[in-house]
């Protein structure tokens, strides 16, 4: 089996300090490695609709939950900043892609939606995107694929309740 990149990190680390515990780091920083990689592989087919990554994941939140949003739901949802989100929203909504509607009893709230566009691009592009994740991840095989949600979903258990989770 070919050495991934980690693991030589790893070794240097036992190199200069030996005894050292590298376990965690035997984890985390191949999930960093993988979401790195992940994330410019799987940016491509947004790249080509002119979208970001983080702009998608705001198209498909509305999308997903069906309902009209406040910015801080949706920086909620996408676990981004207020602000990264309020820039976000202003490139969707000037690309038509996303409406906004004020609050009726206080105008400083902005209620988002969809407009028919966003509907039809992210409606378009969902199922061409998760063909192309599923290619990345072809080589697993679907067993092993399942395994491996189910410990990602431990650990992400594990961390939102010593981090902090999703608000309700």
């Amino acid at each position: 089996m070919t050495e991934d990149v980690v693991a030589r990190v790893l070794r240097q680390w036992q190199q200069v300090h030996p005894g050292l515990d590298t376990a965690p780091m035997a984890v985390i920083g191949r999930l960093n490695r993988c979401a790195a990689l992940l994330q410019q592989a799987t940016d491509a087919p947004l790249v080509r609709e002119g979208l970001t990554r983080a702009e998608f994941d705001i198209l498909g939140t509305l999308r997903r939950t069906g309902r009209e949003l406040t910015p801080g739901q949706i920086s909620r949802e996408t676990f981004a900043s207020g602000a990264a989100v309020t820039k976000r929203l202003r490139v969707l909504e000037d690309r038509g892609l996303v409406a906004r509607r004020a609050d009726e009893r206080d105008r400083r709230v902005a209620h988002l939606s969809l407009t028919e566009e966003g509907t039809g691009l992210i409606d378009r592009l969902i199922p061409h995107q998760l063909g192309y994740e599923s290619t990345l991840l072809e080589g697993l095989g679907e067993e092993h694929r399942d395994r491996l949600a189910e410990t990602l979903a431990e650990l992400l258990v594990l961390l939102e309740g010593r981090l902090g989770g999703l608000q309700p």
